[in-house]
């Protein structure tokens, strides 16, 4: 049997740690939440998950110098995984409520409200996964758990050969917004795999599949 991935859910005061860690454990991954930077560093996989504005989310990650992890475990092609606003952060902007904060910068791209009816987009939602998904394996047709009023609405990133495509997944409440992308090293969703049932952790098993 092989041996289980050491995961480090990033410890830096975003609300939804704890659960995204027990989801992980129950994918079957061996989880330390913390904020420790050569632990993050040697993992297997890092988490970033998120909740609350892109803004406080931003500050938070600054206060721990969380962005110079991910960026130094990107560098050297180490599984990072963001969640929620974890996902949002990676673009270059977010503008929430006139509030225009800049991102991580990991993708191109703003991060800004869904043109619905009703927000929050909050419950469960189908998504359409992007061809070769690694994360999507067997749960194609799965419906995802969702809170968020903000998301990115266009991919802007243009990967030329010999980097494989990502891999595109989206979801619709008043348009079509990303749900999640696989790039390279460089995996997110919008969705909460952690509220989402054994649709999510079986999920969070795939992308502990893709770990080396």
């Amino acid at each position: 049997m092989s041996r289980s991935r050491r995961i480090v859910v990033l410890d830096y005061g975003s609300g939804n740690v704890h659960s995204a860690a027990k989801a992980l454990e129950r994918a079957g991954a061996e989880v330390a939440v913390t904020s420790d930077r050569s632990t993050a560093l040697e993992a297997d996989g890092l988490v970033v998950p998120g909740v609350g504005a892109f803004k406080a989310v931003m500050d938070q990650l600054h206060a721990v110098r969380g962005e110079e992890i991910i960026d130094r475990r990107l560098a050297g092609g180490r599984p990072v995984l963001g969640i929620c606003v974890g996902m949002q952060v990676l673009f270059e902007r977010g503008v929430e409520r006139g509030v225009d904060t800049e991102g991580l910068g990991e993708w191109p791209g703003t991060v800004t409200e869904l043109p619905a009816e009703v927000l929050p987009h909050m419950g469960w939602n189908t998504v359409e996964p992007g061809e070769g998904s690694a994360l999507f394996a067997g749960i194609e047709d799965e419906r995802f758990y969702f809170v968020h009023s903000f998301a990115a609405q266009e991919w802007l990133l243009d990967v030329q050969p010999p980097f494989p495509q990502p891999a595109l997944t989206w979801a619709e409440h008043g348009g079509r917004f990303l749900a999640a992308v696989e790039n390279g090293p460089l995996s997110a969703t919008q969705f909460h795999p952690e509220k989402s049932s054994d649709a999510g952790i079986r999920l969070l098993a795939n992308w502990l599949g893709t770990l080396h």
